[in-house]
């Protein structure tokens, strides 16, 4: 369905400042400033001063809850943004909940504990993320994530994002029956979205340590409804042919 900017000036704007250099800012801020999330169930919180507060919102990571802290604007991070933080750009720390620092395999113990699919999640967030679209949750669609080429306030979300796991059918009912991709299509189409499904291929490997991401593919399938009147002949031709029918 390609970009659809918001307003004038949008795409102006998100090209003189792309998406991989506020992360990259954000990187640097998050390494300097040495700050550390703490886990609280199934998400992990930062607290942010000013500077970072603009860096997060500019990059997309978290959201902002409200709480009694006055010095500090609070984050609450999925755990897939929280990971890929820790992990991919090695620039936060998380605390678990008894004060230590959890290391990265004891970060991905705790994370699959908290979501049986994890590891399939975090591919397909990261394989987004490292190409530096800005993912967010589509539970509001009824898909994983949504995509932006930049961030949401200049640009709607482009592709609706449903995660596959290859021959875990139990795990990963989505998209299994006709009538459940034919309801996904028409509510992807409803919303002006391409749904894009990543089929994360695990090739056998073991998923105890997060080693195993680099062992995993991805395949990106784009799927879009049929429109007939796109392979119709041409109408003129056959509204003078009367012994033809239109359909």
């Amino acid at each position: 369905m390609g970009a659809r900017w918001k307003g004038k000036g949008s795409e102006i704007a998100a090209a003189s400042d792309p998406m991989s250099r506020i992360v990259a800012n954000l990187q640097s801020s998050l390494i300097q400033s040495e700050t550390c999330g703490l886990l609280s169930g199934c998400a992990v919180l930062i607290g942010a001063m000013p500077e970072l507060t603009g860096l997060l919102n500019r990059s997309c990571f978290g959201r902002s809850v409200v709480t009694a802290d006055a010095d500090k604007q609070w984050f609450q991070l999925s755990l897939e943004e929280a990971f890929y933080l820790s992990h991919d750009l090695k620039c936060l720390k998380i605390i678990g909940e008894d004060k230590c620092p959890k290391s990265d395999d004891e970060l991905w113990l705790y994370m699959k504990s908290k979501k049986t699919m994890f590891p399939d999640f975090y591919k397909a967030y990261s394989h987004l993320r490292t190409k530096n679209w800005v993912v967010r949750s589509g539970s509001q669609y009824g898909v994983d994530f949504v995509a932006y080429r930049h961030h949401p306030a200049l640009i709607h979300s482009e592709y609706a994002v449903v995660v596959s796991s290859e021959g875990a059918s139990n795990e990963s009912p989505r998209l299994k029956i006709w009538s459940d991709i034919h309801c996904t299509i028409r509510l992807c189409g409803s919303v002006a979205k391409t749904l894009l499904v990543l089929n994360i291929k695990k090739n056998d490997h073991d998923t105890s340590s997060p080693s195993c991401l680099e062992k995993f593919d991805v395949g990106e399938l784009i799927i879009k409804r049929w429109n007939p009147e796109r392979c119709r002949e041409d109408q003129q031709t056959i509204g003078n042919d009367k012994s033809k029918s239109p359909i």
